[in-house]
């Protein structure tokens, strides 16, 4: 009788050991920097809305496998879904931006790429006009930001942060400039 019982046993903690999953890690598009946000704000861009594809949409972090896989990663997340956590990130980046007057902008992701030991891409359409003025475009952009990665999730994301920050920087070059053309990256 006392051996089916330890059997039992073991094979419960042996099953136990085998359900163990691996801790859930969560990510930030928001670097963790001390920005200056002592100087005076003298104007604003505001983000109207932002879109991402459907795809890559989610708190879990997605990469790319081969030219047609994409991986959802379990145990990998963001700290809120894909467009959530790029909004903040976006806005945060354009809170130190030095224009003048309120704007807006409209921001389509159409493809948000990662791909571990190669590259973060982020293509976006994004339409820039003054805040309370008519709906006509102060500028429409299409901008493709690229930037190298290392093999870990870490690396891909200080990525894709650095592409937020590049967007961020271009919308506000847009804005400080006079004439309506679209900066390049």
């Amino acid at each position: 009788m006392a051996f089916p019982l330890k059997l039992t046993l073991v094979t419960a903690m042996l099953l136990l050991a085998a359900c163990r999953s691996d801790p859930i890690q969560f990510h930030t598009l928001t670097p963790a920097q001390v920005g200056d946000h002592s100087r005076a704000t003298v104007g604003v861009i505001q983000i109207e809305t932002l879109s991402v594809p459907p795809q890559v949409d989610r708190a879990q972090i997605v990469i790319r496998e081969g030219n047609s896989g994409l991986a959802i990663l379990e145990t990998q997340w963001w700290g809120a879904t894909l467009v959530d956590e790029l909004r903040s990130a976006l806005a945060d980046q354009l809170s130190n931006s030095p224009v003048q007057g309120k704007y807006s902008v409209r921001v389509d992701v159409q493809r948000f790429d990662s791909v571990p030991g190669q590259y973060a891409l982020m293509d976006v359409k994004w339409r820039l006009r003054s805040a309370g003025a008519d709906d006509t475009a102060r500028v429409i952009c299409r901008s493709t930001l690229q930037t190298p990665s290392g093999a870990t999730i870490d690396d891909l994301v200080l990525a894709q942060q650095n592409n937020v920050k590049r967007l961020a920087a271009l919308i506000s070059q847009a804005a400080t400039r006079p004439q309506a053309n679209c900066p390049s990256p």
